[in-house]
């Protein structure tokens, strides 16, 4: 597994300070943030995980702890937006570069407006993917904030 990957190389390029962690990803797992946070035995609450979404047709980003759901309200309201939904993992995967278990905030293809749930930023550090199925980046969540230009706003049901 290669630990150089888009997100990694945005992420130096940036200056941030971050670690990677490699696990075995197993791809028949029902909530594969959930089993990110078992396989490196870290609490879900800090292993974030990145859900693409659709504001009004248009493509967000989305970062929420693994073991809680986006509230598409709160999403929507979140962007002063009217109606938020799911991306399909196909177009999700087109429009980040990415592919689904594997998609990073960091590094895709065109950036998109990002939100991350409140909740992460009172953790010093977190885990999020690092752009390739079996890898996460553990870095603060103020940084991944200021080098992601996102917004954080209440996003969990």
């Amino acid at each position: 597994m290669a630990k150089t990957t888009r997100a990694t190389q945005f992420l130096e390029k940036a200056g941030v300070a971050f670690t990677t962690v490699t696990y075995d990803y197993d791809p028949n797992a029902e909530r594969t943030g959930l089993q990110a946070a078992e396989a490196i035995g870290e609490a879900p609450h800090r292993v974030l995980k990145t859900l693409m979404a659709e504001l009004d047709g248009k493509p967000v980003c989305v970062v929420v702890p693994s073991d809680r759901e986006v509230s598409m309200k709160k999403l929507a309201a979140a962007f002063g937006g009217k109606h938020a939904a799911m991306m399909k993992p196909a177009v999700a995967e087109k429009t980040t570069g990415y592919v689904v278990g594997g998609i990073s905030p960091f590094g895709q293809k065109k950036p998109v407006p990002t939100a991350i749930e409140v909740e992460a930023l009172a953790e010093p550090l977190v885990y999020m993917n690092g752009g390739q199925r079996g890898l996460q980046v553990r870095l603060s969540p103020q940084d991944a904030l200021k080098v992601l230009g996102a917004i954080t706003a209440p996003l969990v049901s």
